[in-house]
């Protein structure tokens, strides 16, 4: 019942895409989508859209509350009856009553875009009360955390007074972190990371960026990525010096997660990564510039990030 359309180019509208109920256009979902533009990226709203295509036609076919369908524009009760329930009955999740907020436990049923559709529908009231088309406070925010938090910050030392500056010295500091402000919070949301258990995916990704005319940096980079197993940030800043301090030339040092820096491991990879590797700073690596030369075996250690 709800789905969207790009806006063919030959027409001119101040819209790019267009979300249609039936055959009708909704703007309040096409207002959202063009308000997080420039917010958000093209592709993220985009996900965010699609996280509530679904929750809005079950708006229109099974919400309930006290005998009436809820809308999208109604109080702030009625749409958190409304997402309680879609959260139960439709995503299978656990709701437990906390102070002022709802607690959201995922089961093996419960689909892994949860967090994605609550931050959407949350950011979907943002936009619709920043463009006054929704009345009411946002319905995805609680908002006795906010005032609890504010006293909080406020409170002193002595007794119904404020609290005084922190060069005072006479004050605890106040720990910052981040709290979320929630009406719905996730407590077991965990991300499990999935094998790709295909051996030829190395050589799909090396004819992607053959197709894609990858440089030589590129090249060693990904290569690198398969061959060692490292992070990311582990291979994207090495140096000329990190591959010069290893004997063999199939080696390079780097550092490892908690080593704050320091080059502690080594990582090692095949001969026609070395052919690569070599091929990138002869080609790419050595050249001169009006402020300085850069050449292999140099005093300098430059990052292949350049």
């Amino acid at each position: 019942m709800y789905w969207y359309e790009y806006c063919p180019e030959h027409i001119e509208s101040k819209y790019q895409l267009l979300v249609f109920k039936g055959n009708q256009p909704f703007l309040p979902l096409t207002d959202y989508y063009h308000d997080c533009l420039g917010r958000i990226d093209k592709s993220s709203a985009t996900s965010y859209l699609n996280c509530l295509l679904p929750f809005f036609k079950w708006l229109e076919e099974e919400s309930n509350f006290q005998g009436k369908q809820v809308q999208w524009n109604d109080s702030e009760e009625k749409i958190r009856v409304a997402v309680e329930d879609y959260l139960i009955h439709e995503t299978n999740c656990k709701i437990r009553d906390k102070e002022s907020f709802r607690i959201v436990k995922l089961t093996n049923k419960s689909p892994n875009t949860i967090s994605r559709f609550l931050s959407a529908l949350k950011s979907f009231y943002k936009s619709m009360i920043r463009l006054k088309q929704y009345l009411y406070n946002n319905p995805l925010i609680d908002g006795q955390a906010i005032l609890h938090q504010y006293k909080e910050e406020l409170k002193g030392v002595r007794e119904v007074k404020p609290r005084m500056p922190s060069i005072a010295g006479t004050e605890q500091p106040i720990v910052h972190r981040r709290l979320t402000d929630s009406y719905f919070k996730i407590i077991n949301e965990e991300w499990h990371p999935q094998i790709i258990d295909d051996i030829d995916l190395p050589y799909q990704v090396y004819q992607a960026g053959k197709k894609a005319n990858w440089s030589q940096r590129d090249i060693v980079i990904a290569r690198m990525l398969f061959e060692t197993g490292a992070r990311a940030t582990e291979i994207i800043e090495l140096t000329v010096g990190d591959y010069r301090k290893r004997k063999s030339h199939q080696e390079v040092i780097t550092f490892n997660k908690g080593s704050h820096g320091k080059k502690i491991k080594f990582l090692r990879f095949s001969k026609e990564t070395v052919k690569h590797l070599f091929h990138y700073i002869e080609t790419e690596f050595s050249y001169t510039t009006k402020s300085f030369q850069i050449e292999f075996g140099g005093l300098f250690e430059l990052r292949f990030l350049v």
